[in-house]
């Protein structure tokens, strides 16, 4: 028996790579089985009273099962008032939370999880919308069945409203906008500054009384702690401003009306933005710097905290709390490191972890002592289960492509939860059960596409118990992905088809390369039903000139098939992938100007997207003319006209490089619905759109093949 013992354990190498990960860890006097802690982000699954209903409590139940040591909810309003981040946002602040709460606690403890609950005041970065309307609007809400709905028409125009003057400003400490949410603000009363002091307190009883182990105090990220923290936004000059002492006062005195209320003994963590990187926003002396942020960490622990929760930024500065595909794992982390080794207690940190190799290795150079998981476990719920038994291979890793962030924005004003691009069950998890019916019987089912779609579908079907054939022209899989990865630094890009393939595989999909499908091929295996994933290609527009040698389209820049050098290139259309062609370009010492028809750059694109890749084309001297078309191009040079004006202009040119869309590639339908019953077409053949709509509509579609 010993032997055997012995060889079992030296089989799972990857179990003892991750001791430290998987070591027991306290947080005051809270014991929590691993260093793996789910981070608080907002999705929007609460119900709309900000208790936590069945699909909340599935969410947080499914992490829990999935291996994470400790949960911290979403930022969880304390303040009806002025405090709403979302209307769907987790609420603490009234007695009714309780009870509700109680249950998910209890959900989470069964499976020997933790849970503490994040709690949280936007000020400025709340929406004008929701300030002093709350209460109204769940009064009449009960009675009204009619009224959700027009609240959620209306609030999508938040800032149109604003403009009008109807609805009441948001608080700060002092009247200054966020640059970024750009709305009417006030400074808060000294007496609304006591209230809400004590609203945090009740609040943090209530989650005492509903069996939370702990809270933690949102003091990042530009909301309201952050706000009277920062020189930046507190401009006061009463006893909550001015000084670094008087700056503290506000989460000082609430943390001391915490301990009141809910002994010395209930831990409280705070998430700190050690470093808001004004800096990065051409205003190095703005704000809290790296050395402050220290001090605030060090007079925390006097004050009594039981842990730092270490992150950076604001919303003006939102890419460096919550950053885009371009930046790399663990760019951070020094900020984390620095502070732990200024405290005794101990530091929880995100660092942009994608591997259970990263996180061990973090823990174990001192950088941290637990390691928070946020868009990870969106994409995987399991990640912590998989790399305790060895599984890393199948780990789904987030790209880092925003969709949480940006549909939860998006989605919040329509009454629905955010999602996830890699992982479409984000926040389904009670109305898309986590297995399948095992109702594929063997029954082979044919998918023509290995882009993200077409492999979704595959694992989909083979969870399902269907036997998927995938067949791919291409030497490759990765469809639109295999361009998409290829401008600077989006590697990660390429994980979302890794990923899927490994998963495809696993649950028995074959997968042909060169092999494009053809009627008579898909006869040979008879299929039960054939899913059309061909993906999408780039337009060429009906424009003079259009064909020369001297035009090309962003496909054969990020194929490698033309690769220009010293070059004098226009680029034609400012969507992201124009941009990044683009960047790409001028990274290789071309001459670039990007043409857009809009009086906007990259109109309708997700705004960190742009802060992110807007300075670096600035720094590259890319230059970039709105308001204009393209009407000719010859030889030598592009014609472009003033959309306003009707002017025209000749710019002299070596290479026009086309990025003004994609249209489906489904030539072959009609052939196949010919031929073929149960024919279903996916993804960006059937409307071209982004991952998560691809990877979405593919696994709904596969879910419900009857």
């Amino acid at each position: 028996m010993t032997i055997l013992l012995i060889n079992l354990s030296l089989e799972r190498d990857d179990f003892l790579e991750y001791s430290k990960l998987f070591s027991e860890g306290k947080i005051g006097n809270v014991t929590i089985k691993n260093r793996v802690v789910m981070s608080p982000m907002v999705m929007d699954v609460a119900a709309i009273d900000g208790t936590p209903n069945e699909q909340m409590m599935a969410y947080y139940e499914e992490r829990a099962k999935g291996g994470v040591g400790l949960i911290i909810t979403e930022a969880t309003r304390v303040d009806d008032s002025t405090g709403l981040l979302a209307p769907r946002q987790l609420g603490m602040s009234r007695d009714k939370h309780i009870e509700p709460f109680a249950k998910m606690v209890s959900r989470i403890h069964r499976h020997g999880t933790k849970i503490f609950c994040q709690l949280h005041h936007p000020g400025r970065q709340s929406y004008s919308i929701l300030i002093g309307t709350w209460n109204i609007s769940q009064a009449i809400g009960s009675r009204w069945n009619g009224y959700w709905d027009l609240f959620f028409g209306l609030a999508q125009y938040n800032k149109q409203l604003e403009k009008t003057g109807l609805l009441l400003p948001v608080v700060a400490p002092s009247a200054i906008p966020c640059r970024h949410q750009n709305q009417k603000t006030r400074a808060l009363r000294v007496s609304e500054i006591k209230k809400i002091i004590s609203e945090f307190g009740d609040a943090a009883k209530r989650v005492k009384l509903a069996g939370g182990d702990g809270v933690e105090l949102h003091g990042a990220h530009g909301y309201l702690i952050q706000q009277f923290l920062s020189p930046h936004t507190n401009k006061r000059t009463d006893e909550y401003g001015g000084s670094f002492e008087n700056r503290m006062r506000f989460v000082s005195e609430i943390i001391a009306d915490i301990k009141a209320k809910c002994g010395e003994d209930f831990p409280i963590i705070v998430r700190l933005s050690v470093e808001e990187f004004y800096s990065k926003l051409g205003d190095p002396d703005e704000g809290i710097t790296l050395p402050e942020g220290i001090k605030i960490a060090k007079e925390l622990e006097k004050l009594g905290v039981a842990a730092l929760d270490i992150s950076s930024g604001s919303y003006e500065a939102m890419n460096y709390w919550l950053e885009p595909v371009e930046f790399e794992v663990g760019w951070r982390k020094y900020l984390a490191k620095a502070v732990k080794e200024s405290v005794s207690i101990p530091v929880l940190a995100a660092n942009l972890i994608r591997s259970p190799e990263q996180a061990e290795q973090q823990i174990e150079e001192g950088t941290q002592d637990f390691v928070s998981l946020g868009r990870p476990l969106l994409a995987d719920p399991d990640w912590a289960n998989k790399a305790k038994e060895g599984r890393t291979k199948e780990i789904k890793r987030c790209i880092c492509c925003l969709w949480c962030f940006e549909s939860m924005l998006t989605n919040a004003f329509y009454g629905v939860p955010g999602q996830c691009a890699v992982n479409p069950r984000t926040a389904r998890e009670v109305g898309v059960p986590k297995d399948p019916p095992k109702d594929g019987a063997g029954r082979t089912v044919a998918i023509i596409g290995a882009g993200p779609a077409g492999l979704m579908a595959a694992e989909t079907l083979g969870r399902r118990g269907f036997k998927p054939v995938v067949f791919e022209k291409e030497k490759f899989i990765g469809g639109q992905l295999q361009l998409a990865n290829k401008p600077p630094h989006k590697e990660k890009i390429s994980w979302c088809y890794e990923d899927l393939e490994t998963a495809a595989r696993k649950y028995g999909a074959k997968i042909l390369l060169d092999t494009p499908a053809t009627v008579e091929k898909l006869k040979e295996i008879n299929p039960y039903a054939v899913f059309v994933a061909t993906g999408a290609k780039a337009i060429r527009p009906r424009i003079e000139g259009v064909d020369s040698k001297n035009v090309c389209t962003v496909t054969e820049i990020l194929d490698g098939t033309i690769k220009p050098e010293k070059k004098k290139i226009a680029v034609i259309g400012s969507g992201m992938t124009g941009l990044e062609t683009a960047d790409m370009l001028a990274e290789n010492g071309n001459d670039v100007i990007i043409v857009e028809m809009a009086d906007t750059v990259a109109p309708g694109t997700y705004h960190q997207h742009t802060d992110n890749i807007l300075p670096k084309l600035k720094e590259r001297g890319v230059q970039i003319v709105t308001s204009q078309k393209l009407v000719k191009v010859t030889d030598r040079t592009i014609e472009l006209e003033d959309v306003i004006d009707g002017i025209k202009t000749d710019f002299p040119i070596d290479l026009v490089v086309l990025s003004v869309g994609v249209r489906s590639c489904n030539e072959i339908v009609d052939d196949i619905k010919n031929n073929f019953s149960n024919v279903f077409v996916i993804g960006d053949a059937h409307k071209p759109g982004r991952i998560a709509s691809a990877t979405r509509e593919a696994f709904d579609t596969a879910r419900s093949l009857k």
